[in-house]
């Protein structure tokens, strides 16, 4: 499939895929040349794409990824140690919105300390 397929499937685009490829993120298993040259892109990509861009959420960066789609098993510890240092990471960060979400709930019922109570406030929002 043409760059303009896989951007319309994926929500990247078409820049953001050149990029990926200029990184070496995407591999070539995903991506080969038709008889003018022009880049074809195989059914795979899509999912692999979808991966890549879970990854961004949780601040994986571009150098990370490359590290992680890495095939060679002598990087094989590091990318234990970074995705174990990932998954403390989102821990961490589920921890601070379940304060949040506890925070804000408090701050519906009026019992936050820093505000006037919201009970006159429509809660079905």
């Amino acid at each position: 499939m043409k760059a303009s397929e896989v951007s319309k499937l994926t929500g990247l685009p078409v820049s953001t895929l050149r990029f990926y490829e200029r990184k070496q993120l995407i591999p070539e298993q995903f991506v080969s040349r038709d008889e003018n040259n022009y880049r074809v892109y195989h059914e795979g990509v899509i999912g692999f794409l979808e991966d890549v861009k879970t990854l961004l959420t949780v601040s994986f960066t571009i150098q990370e990824l490359i590290l992680l789609i890495n095939e060679n098993e002598n990087f094989y510890i590091e990318k234990k140690v970074l995705v174990m240092e990932k998954i403390q990471q989102i821990q961490e960060l589920e921890a601070k919105l379940q304060t949040s979400k506890t925070f804000l709930a408090d701050v519906l019922e009026g019992k936050a300390n820093f505000q006037t109570p919201c009970r006159s406030m429509d809660t079905t929002v």
